[in-house]
């Protein structure tokens, strides 16, 4: 922690500053702040015109500032004379209420208020591919089951060895790395940590492996499908409660089936509650629904869900529960953004937490080969559009996440939609233009 952000620049040789905040999309945004004007910064924040970023703001607005954080500065350790700092959104001294990390905090402050410590750890998926995008980096890399692959990975190894070393530079504890399920994909992962710690070490996560890529000749992408066929990009979230001290682990009870205590029953009931709905935060593109509702990949499944269902230690589920004191939501995707994705996750769990809700029944089957059995379990959305429409009738979700933040969202998503739909598309020229 740097609470003297001047102090941390003349500390750690730091010349310039990158204030930071991400936008409704996921979009991350930035002024670079020279060391000796970081005070004044950090006091009175940087100036944005927020209607030049995905917020909903128009030109008429007065300036908004972004107002660093010092807690969650980072030293950029492949150039180290520039730091990150995330920021919170702030205009006419008043918090920007559907700022991201603004809803974020909120919500961290209501969990504290009933004694949660919300901590989470996230499993980012990844491709690598040439400059333009259009084919995978290594054109070795064809193998039909591809994950792990132990030559493929060692290719990249400049790359990933790097992140590797920049992350234990920076204390996040990394764990591991692979070659993932699709051709071109990898994964990495870093220990758990409180939600907001977790969302700003995600979105500079996001930040310096673009970075890197691009300095190894190559371009990162986390589209949730960006190669038909393959396997898409996850971006998978291990949930657990604690105490207010962050000591004790209150979804763990060794007297409870699965050593699931009460309150991580109720805290998944909600997630289960509320999850067509939330899939509007945690796959928020059109893109998304290609990866959550697709046919089987060429190495022989998606690894993502499509039905509300929850499970022990059995990945082909919405939410895996893989021993005590934790659960995996695997639904969201590498376009998640990393502030809403956590904001999401703590409205869900609380409301579940308060109105004691039930999870449901637990399925112990592969749901890939036999999903059919399953009719009780409700469908995730079929597209973006659905999603948001499930988002907009869950009153209670929206309330949670802010009425502020939930109509600037639907708003600027619909746009979004409607873009899409409007667009003509080379296929439908190739089955249509005929008829």
């Amino acid at each position: 922690m740097a609470a003297d952000l001047e102090k941390f620049a003349k500390d750690k040789g730091v010349k310039y500053f990158m204030v930071s905040f991400t936008d409704l999309f996921g979009g991350q945004r930035a002024k670079i702040v020279p060391a000796r004007s970081i005070a004044k910064t950090q006091k009175d924040g940087a100036g944005f015109a927020g209607f030049a970023t995905w917020l909903d703001l128009t030109p008429a607005h007065p300036d908004m500032l972004g107002v660093p954080d010092p807690d969650g500065v980072i030293q950029l350790p492949w150039k180290p004379d520039t730091a990150w700092v995330p920021a919170n959104c702030v205009m006419e001294d008043a918090p920007v209420a559907h700022a991201p990390r603004n809803v974020l905090n909120r919500l961290v402050k209501e969990a504290a208020a009933e004694g949660l410590r919300v901590k989470t750890g996230i499993e980012v998926e990844f491709f690598l591919l040439t400059p333009d995008g259009q084919q995978l980096a290594d054109s070795h890399d064809s193998a039909a089951k591809p994950c792990y692959d132990q030559l493929a990975i060692m290719r990249q190894a400049d790359l990933i060895g790097e992140a590797l070393d920049h992350m234990s530079e920076l204390g996040w504890g990394p764990y591991q790395a692979d070659h993932e399920d699709a051709n071109g994909q990898y994964e990495m992962n870093w220990d758990f940590d409180d939600a907001i710690a977790t969302a700003d070490k995600h979105s500079f996560f996001k930040f310096m492996i673009r970075s890197l890529a691009e300095k190894y000749g190559m371009r990162a992408t986390f589209m949730p499908k960006p190669i038909e066929g393959l396997t898409g990009n996850g971006a998978h979230v291990h949930v657990s409660v604690w105490d207010s001290t962050g000591k004790t682990n209150l979804f763990a009870d060794a007297s409870k089936e699965m050593g699931m205590s009460d309150t991580c029953r109720y805290f998944l009931g909600g997630i289960m509650k509320h999850a067509s709905a939330l899939a509007a935060i945690t796959n928020p593109t059109v893109n998304s629904y290609k990866r959550i509702n697709a046919p089987r990949t060429t190495s022989g499944a998606t690894w993502a869900p499509n039905t509300v269902t929850w499970s022990g230690n059995n990945r082909t589920h919405m939410v895996r529960v893989p021993g005590p004191g934790r659960f995996e939501l695997r639904l969201p995707d590498g376009a998640a953004n990393p502030y809403l994705l956590q904001a999401v996750i703590i409205a869900a769990g609380l409301d579940g937490v308060r109105t004691k809700a039930d999870p449901g029944k637990r399925y112990d089957i592969d749901m890939y080969q036999n999903g059919h059995t399953v009719k009780d379990a409700p469908i995730l959305p079929l597209n973006l559009l659905d999603a948001l429409r499930t988002f907009d009738k869950d009153q209670s979700l929206k309330a949670a996440m802010g009425e502020e933040f939930s109509n600037a969202y639907i708003k600027l998503k619909m746009q979004e939609w409607n873009s899409f739909v409007s667009h003509f598309s080379q296929w439908e020229r190739k089955n249509t233009l005929d008829i």
